[in-house]
Formats: C-alpha cells, structure tokens, sequence
C-alpha cells in the first residue's frame, strides 16, 4: 500500500514536472514572439525617423537658400526667384506629405502647411520682412517634428 501511494506521488510529480516543461518551452515562444515585435518596431522607428530627418533636412536647407535670398538689404532681391523657390519647397513638401502623415500627428503637418502657405502669401505680396518671420516660423516647425519624432527615452515617456 505504501509502495502504491509513493508511486502515485511519483507519477504526479512526473506529470506535474511535463506540464511545466510544456509551458516553459511555451513561455520561449511568447518571449522570441516579443522580442521581434520589438525588433521590428526599432527597424521600423529607424526607417521612419531617416525619412523624417531628410524630409526635414531637404526643407529646411531649401528655406535657408530662400533666406539668404530675401535677406539681401544692399542688392535688387530677385522676387521672380523667390517665388520660384516657395513653390518648389511646397511642392516638395506635398510630395513627402502623403508619406509623412501616416506615422506623424496631423496637427504637427498641418502647422507646417499653414506656415508654407502664409510664406507663400508675403512671398506673392513681396512683404518680405513678414516673410522673413513666417520663415523662421517653419524652420522651427519642422526641427520641432524632426526632434520629436527621434527615439530616445524622453519621447516615449
């Protein structure tokens, strides 16, 4: 009877050990599942933030280049350029917006579409002193979206 009872013991023990090598070998697969989510949310982060800093990068130099163009106090400024210029960065700005607002707020876009447009407006105007604060104004817009948008630990708390 006693040896009876110790081999029930036993084979519970034995059953009790299968199942928790089973959930083990289950709890590998949720930790090796987790690990490539966040593996590619990382990847993914990387790809988008290099979107975001060309995008950001290519606007802000083109808006610099306009700067210094309407920055000119002793020389002719040249408006037909400029307006050349606004409308080149708008359109460059339409054409990477689509791309942009699936993994960036609308708002933080739709800040930097209203700031090109207004430039737009005292570029048209030729009120170039206005146009000069509007600039600065998109400048900091879009260094403001490619800083928020950077992975760091800050951003995600």
């Amino acid at each position: 009877m006693e040896k009876d009872k110790f081999f029930a013991r036993q084979k519970k023990k034995i059953k009790l050990l299968a199942y928790s090598k089973k959930g083990e070998k289950f709890m590998t697969k949720e930790w090796v599942i987790s690990i490539i989510i966040v593996i590619a949310i990382v990847i993914g982060d990387i790809f988008t933030m290099k979107y975001t800093n060309q995008s950001v990068d290519e606007a802000t130099t083109a808006l610099a280049k306009m700067r210094e163009e309407i920055a000119r106090e002793d020389e002719e400024i040249n408006s037909e350029q400029v307006k050349t210029q606004i409308g080149n960065i708008r359109d460059n700005w339409n054409k990477r917006h689509k791309k942009l607002a699936i993994y960036i707020e609308h708002d933080e876009l739709e800040k930097i579409e209203t700031d090109l447009s207004g430039l737009h407006g005292y570029v048209e105007k030729e009120e170039y002193s206005d146009a000069m604060a509007q600039l600065d104004m998109s400048v900091y817009v879009l260094e403001h979206i490619k800083n928020k948008t950077v992975l760091s630990i800050i951003n995600i708390f």
